[in-house]
Formats: C-alpha cells, sequence, structure tokens
C-alpha cells in the first residue's frame, strides 16, 4: 500500500516531534515514522536551555504542565577535587525525555499528525518525490526530515561518512533518589569522560555520563566501573553514595559518534542529533534539537509555498545550520580535547575559579539566544 503525505518525518525524538507539531500547526499533512511506542527512558542529560521556551510556547507546548525543575546554577568538578561554579546566563529547566517525548507526541497527535510505529528499511529519491519504505508499506513524500537520533540504520542505508568509523563513546543513564539541589547542573570529570547530575520533575535525579569504551571495557559491569573510575571524583562519589537507583538498572547507548556529520543527506533535511552532536560536557544537546527543527520547518513552509525551489531549501538550511550550531559544535570539541586531559582541565578549572566571569562566557559560546519566531 502507497501512502501518500506532504511531509514524512523518521524519527519521534525532540526534533522529529516538534518538527512535526509546527508543520502540522500549519496545515500540512504531516506522517512520522518511529520504531518505538511512548513514554520511554532515553539516555540524554535532560537538561535544557531556556533559550527554547519562546519555541515550545509558540507549539502550544507549555512545559510548565510537566513541572520540570528551575535550574539557574552550573558547577564544575575535576577528578582532583577543583571546582568552578557560575551563574547560567539564560537559566534552564530539568525534564525527563520519559515526560516530554510523550508530551510532545500527544500535541502531535492532537493536530492531526499521523505517527506510524514502523521501522524505515529503505528510501530513494526520484523525480522531486521520495519512496520511503518499511517493512510493510511504502511511503511516498514531497520533503523528508531526519530525525532518528545519533546512530540508526538509516545511516547505512544512506552510507553517510561517520557511520564507516567505529566510536570509542559510550553514554549510560539513570534515575536516582536522593538529595540534590534543584536548581543546580553539575558536570564532573573523570579519567575517560564526563558525568552531568541535575534534577527533573517529581523530585528525580537524573545522572547521565559519557564514557571511553576503553577504559569501560576493562571492568565487569556497570556498578565496577563506576567504583573503580567515577569515584575517584569525591564529589561524584558522594552523589552516588546518596542516591538510589530508581531504574532495574541503568540504560545505555554505544558507537556515540562527535564526528561531523552533513545537514543534508541525499535531499533528505537532517535535525536534531541526526545533523550533528555537541559534546554532552556542554549541556545543551536538547536546545540544539528542538532550534533544528523550527528551522527545518520554517524553511519547508516555504518551499510548500514555492517561495524557496529545492535547491534553494537545502542550501538555506546547511547555512542556517551552520549558522546556529557550528560555533558552538567546534567548542564542543575543544573544551573535550582540554578536559580529557587531568593536568590541562586541572588548569583550566583554577583559571575560571579565580576568575570567575570566564565561565559563564565559556557557556555562553555553547548556548545561543533565545529564540524569536518570525
Amino acid at each position: 500500500m502507497e501512502i501518500n503525505t506532504e511531509v514524512l518525518i523518521i524519527g519521534g525524538g525532540l526534533a522529529g516531534l516538534a518538527s512535526a507539531i509546527h508543520l502540522s500547526g500549519q496545515g500540512l499533512q504531516v506522517t512520522l515514522i518511529e520504531k518505538s511506542g511512548y513514554p520511554r527512558h532515553k539516555v540524554c542529560g535532560e537538561y535544557i536551555s531556556n533559550e527554547i521556551l519562546p519555541y515550545l510556547q509558540w507549539l502550544g507546548a507549555d512545559v510548565s504542565d510537566l513541572q520540570p525543575t528551575c535550574i539557574s546554577k552550573f558547577e564544575f568538578t575535576t577528578q582532583d577535587g577543583k571546582k568552578a561554579t557560575a551563574t547560567l546566563p539564560l537559566g534552564g529547566f530539568g525534564v525527563s525525555r520519559y515526560a516530554l517525548d510523550h508530551f510532545l507526541y500527544e500535541k502531535a497527535k492532537a493536530n492531526g499528525c499521523k505517527i506510524m510505529e514502523e521501522t524505515v528499511t529503505d528510501i530513494a529519491f526520484q523525480d522531486d518525490v521520495f519512496q520511503v519504505s518499511t517493512s510493510s508499506q511504502v511511503f511516498s513524500a514531497a520533503i523528508v526530515l531526519g530525525a532518528y537520533g545519533k546512530r540508526s540504520n538509516m545511516d547505512q542505508v544512506l552510507s553517510r561518512d561517520f557511520i564507516h568509523k567505529k566510536s570509542s563513546w559510550l553514554a549510560v543513564k539513570g534515575h536516582y533518589s536522593g538529595d540534590f539541589p534543584d536548581d543546580l547542573v553539575a558536570l564532573h570529570n573523570f579519567s575517560g569522560g564526563y558525568c552531568g547530575v541535575s534534577k527533573v520533575e517529581n523530585n528525580t535525579i537524573n545522572i547521565c555520563y559519557l564514557a571511553d569504551y576503553a577504559t569501560f571495557k576493562k571492568y565487569k559491569n556497570i556498578e565496577d566501573y563506576q567504583r573503580n573510575v567515577l569515584y575517584k571524583n569525591r564529589q561524584l562519589k558522594a552523589v552516588f553514595e546518596n542516591s538510589r537507583l530508581l531504574f532495574e538498572k541503568p540504560i545505555t547507548i554505544s558507537q556515540i559518534s562527535f564526528d561531523s556529520k552533513q545537514p543534508v543527506e541525499n535531499h533528505i533535511l537532517m535535525i536534531g542529533d541526526t545533523a550533528g552532536l555537541i559534546h554532552p560536557l556542554c549541556g545543551n544537546g536538547m536546545a540544539m534539537a528542538l532550534r533544528s527543527a523550527q528551522i527545518a520547518a520554517e524553511l519547508v513552509l516555504e518551499f510548500h509555498a514555492g517561495t524557496l525551489s529545492r535547491d534553494g531549501l537545502e542550501k538555506t538550511y546547511t547555512q542556517k545550520w551552520k549558522m546556529n550550531f557550528g560555533r558552538r559544535l567546534s567548542m564542543g570539541r575543544v573544551l573535550a580535547r582540554i578536559l580529557r586531559h587531568k593536568k590541562t582541565a586541572s588548569v583550566l578549572v583554577s583559571v575560571v575559579a579565580s576568575f570567575p566571569a570566564l565561565l559563564p562566557c565559556i557557556i555562553k559560546q555553547t548556548h545561543g539566544k533565545p529564540i524569536v519566531i518570525n
């Protein structure tokens, strides 16, 4: 059976759902294909900069309904105990992907967006039309947005450059009960990685860390790794020892790649992590995903109205992606290289601790300005 739709979105994370709400709200016929159901937990730091609030409000997605925590402070610690603190320039909020994704999913459905629980197996572009195949159906669409996350079988189907390289990173995430400030997001450095800690709704602590696989594989299990590696950071050890895991076990994702990606592949506009992944130490991936959804949706509307050609759509989206996120991604890579070395990380923290105004300046390099709705 062939189904025609004006816009087809592959992937139902933050970027996919936000673009679905945006486009369906403007009258376009939107189909979203997502391989998993809602609600579900995802490996994510679950902190969002307030820069994104105007867009969520414009979408009719008032996140205050989810009772997120209000975050205004940032803390960074090194393995050897050095600490730097700052007030976040824009502030942010903490909300779980379990709650937020499901919330946006319900908004998309209410807008009339068709959401299919399927896995895309193939995609082709011919005669200015996409043919997207799943195991049971074929969809045709004028526009396709790729919003399927960090790594997928679709990257192999499209033969994207980064997919052929083995990545050395994996991530681990869990929700915990315990005592932690509501208004703080903390980033703790340890040998081979970084761990973010902050509160989300329901007085729950989210602990999510990025680890180097070469170090991780030396240990029998996650608990053994945490005790022998993460606990060497005394601040981080205290967080774990004063918290109780609420999951049956932490959830993980491997083969995380921070290599550069192209924002347009085979005429597909890539959004969210599919287009580029910022290091977790910059703590702003969720806001970037939502912002990219807005950029893509606004340009798709221009294409649909006939004011942009397909070539113009792809070139303009690429330019806007790089303008909005190129600096953030570059800064993330620089910080990652610095903080992977114990001595340089210690020096950096000593400098920012001595000159407190420096840390907010660094944070601004990985965050955007509040979104303006056209």
